[in-house]
């Protein structure tokens, strides 16, 4: 596992030198066992430990285990990646599933085999369209004839879902505007929830001060979790449990986020997301076969969310890479601002441009009626704007009522995990290149797809429903910060 999680991730405080943290404080059960004195510990080739006495004897000591969801339990950082051992977040373990579930059907035991779903985020298939000069399309189908020569029994885009986190995320704002100028308690600005990264560090950073203004829309991962295990699965017939998900990312932060416990049902012993895999992890997988992703034959993409619904033939995107309005991260402001002024202001055709302030990962649009300044958004990437986006609000000075945050710098196409670019390029003008592809994509509104109000009438009982709120929404936890010596600053 290389090093890849957002910068974010990494910092115990709020200093701006990053270093591998002394504070991970997990309390670990080591079963004591009778020793010798003089007995010498040895590494192995195979990188296991053993302790050799002095007659020669060995014995095999016990590894400790650090997982990812003890690293969200903890009160100290998020630990550098490589001291993570993910036991259940690889390409190696995806590809143990894959072949058990080959085995199971080749043996005829159909029953016992899962259904292998995985669901693809526009940003890996950009970043790996670049990487091997494909076509973006071409890149996907592609891409889908590689898991399915592997085992997998569906390749989804994640369009629907990203609709469903947009107007989530919309009707949420407009909510919350709404309350704060009738003298509601609910607080504004209002902070994304799609970036792991962004929320992992808030929560353990800033604690029970910041996690009311955030969002509490599920991203874009998390609703197709929640798409798959519950609402799929009930077309296909089959338990939660009995379908495994992958979901493939441009960031290792991801992970982190699929582990969460808030995305585990403990009724049904199934996580909305099984595995994590990203762009850099597919390449490596790739590499190690001697093959290029144009090796593998197209296959189509999925699209299985229409069975039994009356706008099977209405979908406009089927199969097609599909982007939305606004920044390769989602979107988010561009939409929300966008339609709070229609809403709010009965605003259509409002020219609405975000400016670059002091750099381009910190930009600002306004919304003017008259003279006066009715709805200012921001995009704010990276963590230095991050961190003094979070000072202002401190200070009370921070003007904005929506932000899009995203932890790495130019957003989500320059994900922790995205693939580096090669020897002579450098990462900006990869990025630059990954946000041209973007905005060439067909640009697709999530109030145009007839799916989206067909899921809300007939599986989530309406928009704002307790239903849905609790199907497409989530909550934050405060981790409380342990003083101990190690952390002392003298």
């Amino acid at each position: 596992m290389t090093a890849g999680f957002s910068g974010v991730l990494q910092l115990t405080d709020l200093d701006d030198f990053i270093t591998p943290s002394q504070e991970c404080i997990k309390p670990v059960v080591v079963e004591k066992i009778k020793s010798v004195t003089g007995s010498k510990i040895k590494i192995q080739d195979d990188g296991s430990y053993v302790a050799v006495t002095e007659g020669g004897q060995a014995q095999k000591l016990q590894r400790v285990d650090i997982s990812l969801n003890d690293c969200l339990a903890c009160s100290g950082c998020i630990t550098s990646a490589e001291s993570v051992l993910i036991t259940q977040q690889s390409q190696e373990e995806m590809l143990k599933v894959f072949q058990a579930n080959k085995e199971l059907k080749e043996a005829g035991k159909d029953s016992e085999s899962k259904l292998i779903v995985i669901s693809v985020a526009v940003q890996p298939v950009l970043s790996l369209a670049a990487h091997y000069q494909l076509e973006p399309q071409d890149a996907f189908s592609r891409l889908s004839g590689y898991f399915k020569s592997v085992g997998a029994d569906l390749v989804l885009d994640m369009t629907l879902s990203e609709d469903l986190s947009l107007l989530e995320c919309e009707n949420e704002f407009i909510e919350r505007f709404r309350s704060k100028c009738e003298g509601s308690k609910l607080h504004l600005p209002m902070f994304t929830s799609s970036c792991p990264g962004w929320v992992c560090y808030a929560e353990k950073t800033h604690g029970s001060f910041i996690l009311p203004y955030i969002s509490t829309t599920k991203s874009p991962q998390q609703i197709q979790g929640t798409l798959v295990k519950q609402f799929l699965s009930s077309i296909q017939g089959r338990h939660p449990g009995h379908i495994y998900h992958v979901s493939v990312e441009p960031c290792y932060d991801k992970k982190l986020e699929a582990s969460r416990s808030d995305f585990y049902s403990q009724e049904e012993d199934a996580k909305d997301v099984d595995c994590v895999i990203t762009s850099v992890e597919l390449e490596q997988m790739f590499k190690s076969q001697g093959k290029h992703l144009s090796d593998f034959p197209a296959a189509d993409i999925d699209f299985p969310w229409t069975e039994g619904l009356s706008c099977s033939e209405q979908i406009p995107y089927k199969g097609t890479l599909v982007g939305h309005r606004g920044t390769g991260s989602g979107g988010y402001a561009d939409h929300v601002m966008a339609s709070a002024a229609q809403e709010l202001f009965e605003e259509s055709g409002a020219e609405l441009k975000f400016k670059v302030l002091r750099n381009p990962d910190m930009r600002e649009a306004i919304l003017e009626k008259g003279d006066k300044v009715v709805l200012r958004f921001a995009i704010a990437n990276g963590f230095r704007n991050i961190q003094n986006l979070m000072q202002k609000l401190k200070r009370g000075k921070c003007a904005y009522d929506f932000v899009e945050i995203m932890a790495c710098p130019s957003g989500c196409l320059n994900g922790g995990a995205q693939i580096r670019p090669e020897e002579g390029t450098q990462q900006k003008e990869l990025t630059t290149t990954l946000a041209k592809l973007y905005n060439e994509l067909p640009i697709h509104s999530p109030r145009s797809n007839p799916l989206v109000q067909e899921i809300y009438t007939k599986w989530l009982s309406g928009a704002g429903s307790d239903k849905s709120n609790a199907k497409l929404h989530t909550s934050y936890h405060a981790v409380e910060k342990m003083n101990t010596a190690l952390n002392i600053k003298w």
